[in-house]
């Protein structure tokens, strides 16, 4: 990578849907940025690969939604699932619908994005961690340090660094910003499949103890099937812990009788990430870097993209000199914009964990759908698209 005697004012680590929307953001906003990748795009990763509706509000007002959605089929509600054979099925209505779409088709468009907004992209690079300034006290962060070709570390300076380098992030851990929650833990399995029956144009939930198991239709015909687990038993053979999963499911097991892996399962986990402390110096924190929560309700994306708003925003602004304290003005616009559906999150993901709520939440279900419709739209933003 040959960067010459360029200056530039923010660096981002990490070039998924945060980083690339926080660089056009910026870019647009005059900032000169720096957006660094380890990968090489387009790539696969595991992700349940569906938009809800409030995110793709957000991607339309932000003028992003157009490449997005030629990529993308819609998907107009939630089918859910419990115990107690509990079957809620709630569509989004009044015209308003979530998408779905591979996620390498959808990091690309937001890359591509980036480029377009005139940020400097640079794939296969590797940050190894953040360049730190320890000379007033407090650590303060510079820039990054990134792997050389050569085999000799390079220093990148700038006055501000975004990290948007995941739910592993080097950065964050770097500086001990992050943490896994002692409890609950859970790992995911994730596969496309061919041959799954009475996939329609609705994503799909299906809540047991212990785990639960989402289930997509993707534009290529087949489904994305991912599960989620609590425990780690049966690892060894992931290919075999999803077909029992959905094979041992009073919901699934007729739909997945001629039904196939066509790419091999990926793993994921532990996956909750809490960030401890986000108020470093010369450091904002945007998508699973800022935190990652457990996938059941969807919001990944949504936090990934309206973080990123966020982080550009506060960002611009202490470029400008507007605000003496970017790193508690992000913290407080993240609170705000997303403290309940954390909280909602948080709440659902214990559910799942304890037998007595989810056997109560399954015959709630049973005797007042109308109370999991409005989950379903809650969880869908439905009321910000």
């Amino acid at each position: 990578m040959r960067l010459g005697f360029r200056v530039f004012d923010v660096i981002i680590s990490g070039a998924g849907p945060a980083g690339s929307v926080a660089a056009t953001l910026l870019a647009r906003g005059g900032a000169r940025v720096l957006l660094l990748d380890r990968a090489r795009f387009p790539r696969d990763k595991l992700c349940g690969d569906t938009v809800n509706p409030g995110t793709l509000a957000t991607l339309r007002r932000l003028g992003l939604a157009e490449r997005v959605e030629s990529h993308a089929i819609p998907i107009r509600g939630m089918l859910l699932t419990g115990e107690r054979r509990a079957i809620v099925r709630g569509e989004y209505g009044d015209d308003v619908h979530g998408l779905s779409l591979l996620r390498r088709d959808l990091d690309a468009a937001l890359l591509d994005a980036a480029v377009g907004a005139g940020a400097r992209v640079e794939e296969g690079v590797l940050v190894r961690a953040p360049l730190v300034d320890e000379s007033a006290g407090r650590p303060r962060v510079r820039g990054v340090v990134i792997a050389g070709r050569d085999g000799h570390d390079v220093r990148i300076p700038a006055p501000l660094v975004i990290a948007a380098d995941g739910r592993r992030s080097r950065i964050a851990l770097a500086l001990h910003l992050a943490r896994h929650p002692r409890w609950p833990r859970s790992w995911a399995i994730g596969a496309y499949v061919d041959g799954v029956r009475a996939v329609d144009e609705l994503g799909e939930m299906h809540v047991r103890h212990r785990r639960y198991i989402g289930v997509a239709p993707v534009p290529s015909g087949l489904a994305n099937v991912c599960v989620v687990t609590a425990t780690r038993a049966g690892f060894e053979d992931p290919a075999r812990l999803l077909e029992r999963a959905v094979a041992d499911d009073w919901h699934l097991a007729d739909r997945f009788t001629s039904a196939r892996l066509v790419t091999p399962p990926v793993v994921l986990g532990p996956l909750a990430v809490d960030v401890v402390d986000a108020r470093v110096p010369g450091l904002l924190l945007a998508g699973d870097a800022a935190g990652f929560i457990d996938p059941i309700t969807g919001d990944g994306l949504r936090f990934a993209v309206c973080g990123a708003e966020l982080a550009a925003t506060v960002a611009l602004r202490a470029l400008e000199r507007r605000t003496g304290d970017p790193q508690g003005a992000l913290v407080r616009l993240r609170r705000r914009a997303f403290a309940a559906k954390w909280r909602f999150n948080r709440s659902v993901r214990r559910l799942v964990a304890t037998p007595s709520a989810l056997n109560a939440a399954g015959l709630a279900a049973a005797v007042a759908p109308s109370v999991f419709r409005r989950v379903i739209a809650f969880a869908g933003d439905v009321q910000r698209a």
